[in-house]
């Protein structure tokens, strides 16, 4: 790991900071007509996903945090558990669910995530921007709805709840956006 100032700091660098490690996700420099120069940023806690705004000072020192990111394979449950396997390596790990309860939604066997860790750390498991999910339950289409009409309530097959077209049926296959949380995009 390497030490570094306020005017090393870039978007997407990572950092250990006050104990945590935080991703750079914009800096502005900032030279007053009096006094001196500083660095004004947004930084994001990748242990809790909160973004703070930090002002660092010319004699400010941190080190640069090594993330190393690989695409794993979701292969199964164990308990409160899920079992991921490197796509290169073939090394299985298992991550706690409450340690990735935001990418349980959209979840299916067989996925390919990204799996971001810091020295053993699970920080994130990203999911694709988009999945494509099998509705379990709903209540029945309405013949010659519309995509634009009101909705309704359709439950996915790893549990998820969106709000789904009028003329959407139990069975059919869907593409969600993961981006937002979970929203329709189309049939599949």
């Amino acid at each position: 790991m390497a030490t570094i100032g306020m005017n090393d700091l870039k978007t997407g660098l990572t950092i250990l900071y006050n104990q945590s490690i935080w991703r750079v996700l914009e800096f502005q420099h900032v030279k007053p007509g009096k006094g001196a120069a500083f660095v004004r940023s947004k930084l994001k806690n990748l242990r809790s996903g909160a973004v703070n705004e930090v002002t660092f000072r010319p004699g400010d020192k941190f080190e640069t945090a090594n993330i190393v990111s690989a695409d794993m394979q979701y292969l199964y449950a164990e308990g409160d558990s899920y079992v991921f396997m490197d796509t290169e390596t073939y090394d299985q790990i298992s991550i706690p669910g409450d340690k990735i309860q935001d990418a349980l939604k959209f979840l299916l066997e067989n996925m390919t995530v990204r799996v971001t860790t810091y020295d053993g750390e699970i920080l994130d498991v990203e999911v694709p921007k988009t999945v494509e999910l099998t509705v379990t339950e709903t209540q029945p289409g309405i013949k010659g709805a519309t995509a634009n009409g009101g909705g309704k309530p359709a439950t996915m097959e790893t549990g998820l709840v969106i709000t789904v077209p009028d003329f959407i049926n139990v069975d059919d296959k869907l593409i969600i956006n993961t981006d937002n949380g979970g929203s329709y995009s189309s049939r599949a």
